[in-house]
């Protein structure tokens, strides 16, 4: 593979340890229609030549992976957009919330309605009769004890509508929850809300809703939460308060968390120009980091990559090493208002004079979308040491990978590759 000037690594030993582990080649990249596109001309480390037809990932051949792959486009297409909105600050989303919600606003759609819910979650291409039903089986999942992940979405409707039963009955049996009609009473509705979030986050996420919004009549709660477990702990011991790069100029003290005998999955993508790696967590989900070399310049790029077969992709072609691990310890809790996010993502027509009549016979609309989650990654693990493994490749210089400037990162299940949050990071103090 051919690197420009911009793609070479700042250090020679790098260069030759990223070029033995083999430089990640770029995968497809969402194109504004929607398609993809490969900005690399050359042939890709799995071979095949340009403009073959390639083959279905056997991954993608289960019902519940494909649908998880859809929802999970629909997240990082949610994060984009939310990213691009707020430039400068950190964005943190759990948009599997989301997604559910709208999954389950579709039951009550007309078809026209539907139509557009059903594009903007890429279920284009999947069987429609059954994406109810494998949803049920994605959320029994991912929401099983040993993830550790807390995961609600809501719908709550305008003041004492009258609500179908067949809309009430079919989203009670796909996704678990029935919708919450406000009652009139602000005090009660808002205790009830709030309580029913912390409650169904294990007390994680609190005080969802500050007030009730004024003019509801579709409300749709997204909410998280999630306190990860490593498969390998950070000694609490060895986390110091270390510089974190905020740009060239500032930086700011913050405890690091630091593992000098590390087993990671690392590579260097010379398109994007950034450092990956991989850290396994229990519950079969992991956490991959992108360090660009320039956050300016690079962190865009990242954002317009991902998709979920390109997050499997590096997955794929990551090489397992010894390194130098430092990172900072996360404990974040983010809130976002979603609506004008939501309304700039081809969702504009649920916003307006959307097809709602499977729910209620009176005219409705999506006008408020409310998202709060929390996460924490911090030293706690399940083991005390790192597996003694024979794969890892063992280098006469170690490689470091600190994660000492902003970075962005995704949190994903490894069985069915759904996309569980999702960050950019640029100052992990908090959001």
């Amino acid at each position: 593979m051919t690197e420009s000037t911009a793609s070479i690594c700042s250090t020679m030993p790098n260069l030759v340890v990223l070029l033995w582990l083999g430089l990640l080649a770029t995968s497809p990249c969402r194109s504004q229609d929607g398609g993809s596109t490969n900005t690399n001309p050359q042939v890709d480390n799995a071979g095949g030549a340009p403009g073959e037809e390639e083959e279905e990932d056997p991954f993608y051949k289960s019902p519940v992976n494909k649908l998880a792959a859809a929802v999970s486009n629909f997240g990082y297409d949610l994060f984009r957009q939310q990213s691009s909105r707020v430039p400068t600050a950190n964005v943190l989303l759990s948009p599997f919330s989301i997604a559910t919600g709208l999954s389950g606003l579709s039951l009550g759609a007309g078809e026209r309605t539907e139509d557009f819910i059903a594009r903007a979650l890429f279920y284009d291409m999947l069987n429609k009769a059954e994406i109810h039903n494998t949803y049920k089986e994605l959320l029994a999942s991912l929401t099983a004890p040993s993830k550790g992940l807390k995961t609600v979405s809501r719908l709550v409707m305008e003041r004492r509508l009258r609500m179908k039963i067949g809309f009430v009955n079919e989203l009670e049996k796909s996704y678990g929850v029935r919708p919450r009609v406000l009652s009139g009473n602000v005090r009660v509705d808002l205790q009830e809300i709030n309580s029913w979030v912390q409650q169904r986050t294990g007390g994680k996420v609190t005080r969802f809703l500050g007030e009730i919004p004024a003019g509801i009549s579709i409300l749709l709660l997204g909410a998280a939460s999630f306190k990860g477990q490593w498969v390998t702990r950070f000694d609490s011991k060895l986390t110091k308060l270390h510089d974190f790069h905020l740009d060239e100029d500032r930086t700011v003290r913050v405890p690091m968390m630091a593992a000098p005998r590390a087993i990671l999955k690392y590579g260097y993508d010379s398109e994007l120009n950034c450092k990956i790696a991989q850290l396994p967590l229990t519950g079969s989900l992991s956490a991959m980091f992108f360090l660009p070399e320039s956050v300016t310049q690079n962190m865009t790029l990242i954002e317009e990559s991902l998709t979920s077969e390109f997050v499997r992709d590096v997955d794929k072609q990551l090489k397992t090493v010894h390194a130098t691990l430092t990172m900072p310890r996360l404990k974040l809790t983010s809130e976002a208002e979603l609506t004008n996010t939501l309304q700039e993502m081809r969702l504009q027509a649920l916003f307006s004079t959307p097809d709602f009549s499977k729910i209620a016979a009176k005219p409705l609309k999506l006008s408020h979308v409310k998202h709060k989650i929390t996460l924490e990654l911090s030293e706690d693990g399940a083991s005390a040491t790192f597996p003694s493994d024979t794969e890892a490749a063992r280098l006469n210089f170690p490689i470091a990978y600190n994660l000492d400037k902003p970075f962005l990162f995704v949190l994903w299940d490894n069985e069915t590759g759904a996309l569980l949050f999702i960050g950019k990071i640029l100052d992990p103090r908090n959001t």
